[in-house]
């Protein structure tokens, strides 16, 4: 029988949830107003980020190369998001709110529904249910975000938002594979009830890459392009 999240180990739950609770207004203010703020926080996101991954690989000097090169791609990606000075801000808002949505939704679906796993050789707690039920959070906060905003999109929206939970939960399994390879349980013990900040941003990083990408080839914002 599928466990409910209230099966949820309070060791593991609580802090996780407080954790959140004080994280997140600190990173959506720096978000929100941008500059030096944004520039400060994702300055301290890397290196912290790039620390924990030296310390995992450890003397594997390709591997090193190539995470170093993997987070400053990612951390480009959110500094050139964020740059635009008309569409900025709703880019990460947008951005966090997918991301943020897909683990909360894998997390809680997942638990509930249970089911066949996703990827069980990479990450055994990871479930078809879980996946799909990111997508669908996913896309209703798509949604919440443009109505806080204002702005008319149409559904093309909402398949990006789909695309982009999926890229999300495709970097948190890249993560757990390279954890895997390291034989390390996190990427270090910075976020109570989550780990290391490679842990937290994982999705983030892969989704913040694809966006800005998505973004260049279009050769305008996404939601101008699909609106």
């Amino acid at each position: 029988m599928a466990r409910s999240v209230a099966d949820e180990p309070k060791s593991t739950l609580v802090p996780r949830v407080v954790s959140a609770l004080v994280l997140a207004p600190p990173v959506l203010w720096a978000v929100w107003s941008g500059g030096v703020a944004f520039q400060i926080l994702i300055s301290l996101a890397a290196l912290i980020a790039v620390f924990e991954w030296m310390r995992m690989a450890g003397r594997a000097k390709l591997w090193v190369i190539a995470g170093g090169l993997y987070i400053a791609l990612a951390i480009y990606a959110l500094w050139w998001l964020r740059l635009d000075p008309q569409w900025g801000r709703v880019n990460l808002i947008w951005l966090m709110a997918v991301v943020w949505a897909t683990d909360i939704g894998g997390y809680v679906f997942g638990r509930a529904l249970g089911g066949a796993k996703l990827a069980p050789s990479i990450s055994p707690n990871k479930t078809w249910s879980g996946f799909i039920g990111g997508m669908a959070l996913a896309v209703s906060a798509s949604f919440a975000v443009l109505v806080i905003f204002e702005l008319d999109a149409g559904w093309g929206v909402a398949l990006l938002a789909g695309v982009i939970s999926a890229i999300s939960q495709g970097g948190d399994l890249l993560e757990s594979a390279m954890k895997r390879r390291f034989q390390v349980k996190d990427s270090g013990n910075l976020i109570p009830g989550h780990g290391g900040m490679l842990d937290r941003v994982d999705g983030l990083m892969a989704a913040s890459t694809a966006l800005a990408l998505i973004n260049m080839g279009m050769g305008s914002n996404f939601i101008l392009w699909l609106a």
